[in-house]
């Protein structure tokens, strides 16, 4: 792990979330007193993964009964999301990727496609950074090879945005035709590859760039080959829409958007149901105004994977200790990872404060 990003995390982090200071950030940067500030994860998941990279090389772990590949590279989009807030959703994606026979990279360079520049009308800037990704990624555009985007926001800016913006750039062009959401890439590039059962019930919520640009259908897909038997009782937004939710002005309108369907729903639903939701703006609505989390599709498939798992005893690989909701085994070890980097930052801070307030002391009696 990275110590000084680590240590940055911690420090942000605790600005944000302990009481006296996150009023105060509030505050500062126009974020209504309701709302709470996403914490940064303590380690991203660009770090995690070249940690891993070079004990992942050439060790694929195909699950019993997906088809060997010839043609198997993936590149999996890190978007700054997933990098930053949720890594252990790019996680679960990397093992759901791999158990199906694919062989995984993931853009060294920090990339950005932009999605927040639009809302406010900074085309250049955004323009720039499309650029950058198509430079950066040149040598995957001419061979090919797909790109598995898992955040809804950034794959319309791919699938849409893009294309408008650089109509007569054929590496544009091609690059809008490589890139697929999760559910889409098993549809169409993995169809083959066995996906695990999970009997479970499910609410499922789609971000509006999913239904306006890509639709549900592949989503839906998925989750009926799993067997999961789920719901959409909220065919609207959610009501964060990006960072509209977060306005201080805007938060009262926000709030009575989501309460139209979907957080009613979110709140009925029983303790075992899953709730699904891919977009970053939607899963903070959702858990920001009710007592639930939700899970992205790679976690619900990343969960049906493990409890799949036996030992050759013939016993469950994974076998969770009993939790008040599903989610609960993804949601709590994320939050307490948050609390031991703000603990380890918040005695390095008090420790560098009684060391000055010594020095201080001492010259003083000299």
């Amino acid at each position: 792990m990275d110590e000084r990003r680590f240590a940055r995390a911690g420090l942000v982090n605790l600005a944000t979330q302990l009481p006296g200071l996150r009023e105060l950030a509030k505050l500062a940067g126009g974020v209504p007193a309701q709302r709470r500030i996403p914490a940064f994860a303590p380690e991203t998941f660009k770090d995690w993964w070249e940690r891993q990279e070079p004990r992942r090389h050439g060790r694929i772990r195909p699950s019993p009964g997906a088809q060997p590949r010839k043609d198997n590279a993936v590149l999996l989009w890190a978007d700054t999301f997933n990098n930053h807030f949720l890594p252990s959703t790019a996680k679960a994606a990397v093992e759901v990727l791999e158990a199906a026979g694919f062989d995984v990279t993931v853009p060294r360079a920090h990339l950005c496609c932009g999605r927040p520049l639009y809302d406010v009308g900074a085309l250049d800037r955004a323009k720039s950074l499309l650029l950058q990704i198509m430079d950066e990624l040149l040598p995957e555009i001419e061979a090919g090879t797909p790109i598995v985007v898992l955040e809804p926001s950034c794959a319309s800016v791919f699938r849409d945005e893009l294309t408008n913006l650089f109509p007569k750039d054929e590496r544009a062009q091609a690059l809008s035709k490589q890139v697929f959401l999760l559910s889409e890439f098993l549809e169409q590039r993995a169809k083959d590859f066995p996906l695990p059962k999970l009997s479970r019930k499910a609410l499922i919520h789609g971000h509006c760039h999913h239904k306006a640009i890509m639709k549900m259908t592949a989503e839906e897909a998925v989750l009926q080959r799993m067997g999961v038997d789920f719901t959409a009782p909220a065919p609207g937004c959610c009501g964060m829409a990006g960072a509209f939710g977060f306005e201080k002005e805007k938060y009262d309108v926000s709030k009575a958007i989501g309460e139209l369907e979907l957080l009613p729903a979110v709140r009925q639903a029983p303790t075992d149901w899953l709730i699904v939701a891919d977009g970053f703006s939607c899963r903070e609505q959702i858990a920001q105004e009710t007592d639930r989390h939700t899970l992205h599709l790679a976690e619900v498939l990343q969960m049906a994977l493990r409890e799949a798992t036996e030992t050759p005893e013939g016993f469950p690989l994974f076998d969770p200790a009993p939790q008040h909701f599903p989610e609960d085994a993804w949601v709590r070890p994320h939050e307490a990872a948050i609390r031991t980097s703000m603990n380890r930052t918040g005695l390095a801070v008090a420790g560098i404060a009684a060391g000055a307030a010594l020095l201080l002391a001492l010259a003083r009696r000299r």
